[in-house]
């Protein structure tokens, strides 16, 4: 099988099992007990943290440990607007964040609090003029992804974070797609709060992080003594091993970026050259390097995954990123683009397994299955 649906979840890292493993038979005390064990899960922690800090550029006491990036955005949101003043409860949110955000978003308006989306021009990059008008002085929060999950496309995190400082507010990131594909800092990315997730670069499920700036306040939404306070529930210290792993991992982020966007080049390049009515999204947009959001003229994603699948080849559709492929992709309706021409799109997102055998073999093998399905621009094929 050729897995190009990074942006889903990553394969574990041999080095984060290597690394797990030892903690899971042999450190499995609570790091709250006074005993040997727990003390020495509590080392075990303490490192942990201390490497995760050093990679992502943030101090040991700016980490808070959580189950995942939506957790992450959970706590983000609901404790920096519970601890915001009285006379600033206005949010904004990207209009193009993952689904799952965007149900924070609607169940904030439904509580009665005034929620306002941040739009976006036809090629995903964010409406900055629109963006910097809304930010005005009743706004608390404001909640950005640093890169799209189904287009790539990269969002102009620091301005919008100088924008919403200059206006009092604070600013949130959901960096779950940007940490692992491209350099991160978070001492001087300009946000107060950034979610990450670690399955999403080589780490395990069920683990995640929120890196909160110190002395910005947040109200914990889930109580108990842990995470200095600000996020209860015994710590998963193995995920947590394992997350420090993965970053550790991730070696020369710069030099991988620039293998996989040539991956990626040849790929669109390839299909362009083989099948015309190719068209890919955000092309000429700043983009994650992995990631390519495509249609075949309007074949339905439902036949071009059914070919895919006949190759070996996992991919996934634009709809089901977002919707479980029921209905148009959001971001892709939020950037004016017709149910049609939504309901055909497909993602392949490249990774670190992702080698040039791979793309050739894709670019041998899937226009001559689509090519007979183009002529009349079917919507649908058995």
């Amino acid at each position: 099988m050729i897995y190009l649906d990074h942006n889903a979840t990553t394969p574990l890292a041999p080095a984060v099992i290597a690394a797990m493993l030892p903690v899971m038979s042999g450190v499995w005390a609570n790091t709250s007990s006074q005993h040997g064990p727990g003390q020495e899960a509590k080392r075990r922690l303490a490192g942990a943290r201390a490497t995760v800090a050093r990679l992502l550029g943030c101090k040991p006491a700016e980490v808070i440990f959580t189950s995942g990036a939506t957790e992450a955005n959970h706590l983000a949101v609901r404790g920096l607007l519970a601890g915001a003043p009285a006379n600033r409860q206005r949010v904004l949110f990207g209009s193009v964040e993952h689904a799952g955000h965007l149900r924070l978003a609607r169940a904030l308006a439904a509580a009665g609090v005034q929620v306002d989306y941040l739009p976006v021009h036809p090629d995903g990059t964010l409406d900055l003029a629109a963006a910097q008008a809304l930010i005005g002085p009743d706004v608390a929060l404001v909640s950005l992804m640093a890169a799209n999950n189904e287009t790539g496309v990269l969002m102009p995190v620091a301005d919008v974070a100088a924008w919403a400082h200059a206006a009092g507010a604070v600013m949130h990131v959901d960096a779950t797609q940007f940490i692992g594909k491209q350099v991160f800092d978070f001492a001087t990315c300009g946000a107060d709060a950034v979610s990450l997730s670690a399955h999403k670069f080589q780490g395990p499920k069920g683990i995640g992080a929120l890196l909160l700036r110190q002395g910005v306040p947040l109200l914990p939404q889930t109580l108990g003594s842990q995470e200095r306070g600000r996020r209860g529930g015994t710590e998963n210290l193995p995920g947590i091993v394992g997350l420090a792993a993965a970053l550790e991992a991730l070696g020369d982020i710069t030099a991988q970026a620039k293998r996989i966007a040539a991956l990626r080049d040849r790929l669109e390049r390839g299909l362009q050259a083989a099948l015309p009515d190719t068209h890919v999204w955000c092309q000429g947009a700043a983009r994650l390097p992995g990631t390519s959001c495509l249609r075949f003229g309007q074949l339905s994603q439902e036949v071009v995954l059914q070919r895919l699948d006949r190759l070996q080849v996992a991919a996934s559709s634009g709809a089901a990123c977002s919707s479980g492929g029921s209905a148009p992709s959001h971001v892709l309706t939020a950037m004016g683009v017709s149910a049609d021409e939504a309901l055909a799109t497909v993602r392949f997102s490249l990774g670190a397994g992702t080698t040039v055998e791979d793309v050739n073999y894709l670019l041998r093998e899937l226009p001559p299955l689509l090519a007979p399905l183009l002529c009349g621009d079917l919507l649908s094929a058995p």
